[in-house]
């Protein structure tokens, strides 16, 4: 099964969003549901609940949010992460697809910075 993307309020640039979708990937925004200016444990909840990896620049939030998951024996569908500013559009686009097409959603709960 493929990974399936929930973009944070962060990280959902509408130009991301629709090379992704040209390229097939299932992918919503915090825009999309409704989202905005919510907490990143919120952002994290809708994404576990809808089998979504989270993909954001706010590593820190997430790296200690996933902390907290794994401590309290909770799971979540993935959380990638990319240093804001350091990828073009085209760039994070590229990255996100090798990064889903080399893994499966069967197999994945993990907090990552994408490479």
């Amino acid at each position: 099964m493929q990974i399936r993307l929930y973009l944070d309020e962060d990280a959902m640039d509408s130009d991301l969003v629709h090379a992704l979708r040209m390229h097939g990937v299932d992918v919503t925004t915090a825009l999309d549901e409704g989202l905005i200016e919510h907490y990143d444990n919120d952002h994290l909840a809708f994404a576990t609940s809808q089998s979504r990896a989270l993909y954001s620049f706010n590593a820190g939030d997430y790296l200690a949010l996933h902390s907290e998951y794994l401590t309290q024996g909770r799971h979540h569908a993935g959380i990638i992460l990319a240093a804001q500013q350091r990828y073009s559009v085209g760039e994070q686009m590229r990255r996100l697809l090798r990064f889903i097409n080399l893994r499966s959603a069967d197999i994945i709960c993990w907090a990552c910075l994408l490479p």
